[in-house]
C-alpha cells in the first residue's frame, strides 16, 4: 500500500493515511484505535476464509485473543492491532489472491510480532485459538 492511499471512510474519515501506515505512529493511541476497529471488522471474515490456507492461522488468532485480553499490555496490543490490521488489509506488499505466495508477507508479520511480543501470549490464548480451528474443521 503507498503512501498515499486513502484509509478506508468507515474506519476514520479524519484519519491521514501518512499517520496511519507510519510504523514510528503505531503505539500513537489513535493508530492503535484505527488498527483495532480495522481488526475488529475485517479479522474473522478473513481468518474464516484463509485459516485453511495459512500456517499461521493459529497465531494470528492466538494474537487476536492476546490483543483483547486486559491484562495485555498497551504496546504489546498496538503492535498486535498492526500486525492484524496488515492482516486484514486487502491490499497489501503480496496480494492474498495469488496462490502459495499472496500469504508469505503477512506470516512474516505476523512472526515478527510474535518475536517481538510474543512473552505476552499466554497458554489460555493459544488454546482458544487450537479450539477455534478444530471447530472450524469440524464445521467443514
Amino acid at each position: 500500500m503507498s503512501a498515499d492511499a486513502k484509509p478506508s471512510p468507515d474506519v476514520n474519515p479524519d484519519a491521514n493515511a501518512r499517520d496511519v501506515l507510519d510504523p514510528a505512529k503505531a503505539l500513537v493511541p489513535a493508530t492503535v484505535r484505527v488498527n483495532e476497529q480495522r481488526v475488529t471488522r475485517g479479522f474473522w471474515p478473513k481468518i474464516r476464509k484463509f485459516a485453511s490456507k495459512a500456517p499461521f492461522a493459529a497465531d494470528a488468532l492466538s494474537l487476536w485473543w492476546c490483543a483483547k485480553d486486559p491484562t495485555t499490555p498497551t504496546a504489546a496490543k498496538g503492535m498486535m492491532f498492526a500486525a492484524l490490521a496488515y492482516f486484514v488489509l486487502p491490499t497489501d506488499a503480496i496480494p492474498d489472491i495469488l496462490p502459495a505466495i499472496g500469504l508469505t508477507d503477512d506470516a512474516a508479520v505476523i512472526a515478527a510480532v510474535i518475536a517481538l511480543v510474543g512473552r505476552n501470549v499466554k497458554p489460555r490464548h493459544k488454546d482458544e485459538a487450537q479450539a477455534y480451528l478444530a471447530k472450524l474443521g469440524a464445521d467443514d
